[in-house]
């Protein structure tokens, strides 16, 4: 495949209140909010790829057609650390054995364990049992 002139600069996310969303994910990935401008609030870009949250006055509404997936060494701790800071577990996704959260603004996200981990023939995965 031929070398592309594109790449993701950043990950947006829209947001009724982008100061407490990106408190938010400043805490969860520890990356502290470097500038304002305009509707934006920005994280500190790492590894090339920046993490904004623009206002909307919308709020989200059904299930996101992406999210992150974010690792951790111990999962169930980080789900701990993800409620305490307003974070939710989402139990209807429990059945795929997932660690299923949302932020403040209801977006989904996966709390995964950093090294490998199995799946079954049906996509659920084994490392919350």
């Amino acid at each position: 495949m031929a070398d592309s002139p594109m790449r993701i600069n950043a990950l947006i996310i829209d947001a009724v209140d982008p100061e407490r969303l990106a408190a938010f994910w400043s805490e969860v990935l520890g990356r502290p909010v470097v500038s304002r401008m305009g509707p934006y609030v920005w994280l500190r870009r790492e590894e090339g790829l920046g993490l904004g949250f623009q206002r909307t006055a919308e709020p989200r509404t059904g299930k996101n057609r992406m999210h992150f997936d974010i690792t951790s060494p111990d999962p169930a701790a980080e789900q701990r650390r993800v409620e305490m800071l307003g974070g939710r577990r989402l139990d209807q996704y429990a059945d795929g054995g997932f660690l299923v959260m949302a932020d403040p603004e209801g977006n989904e996200f996966c709390v995964i364990p950093d090294g490998p981990f199995e799946l079954d023939d049906e996509g659920r995965a084994d490392y919350l049992s």
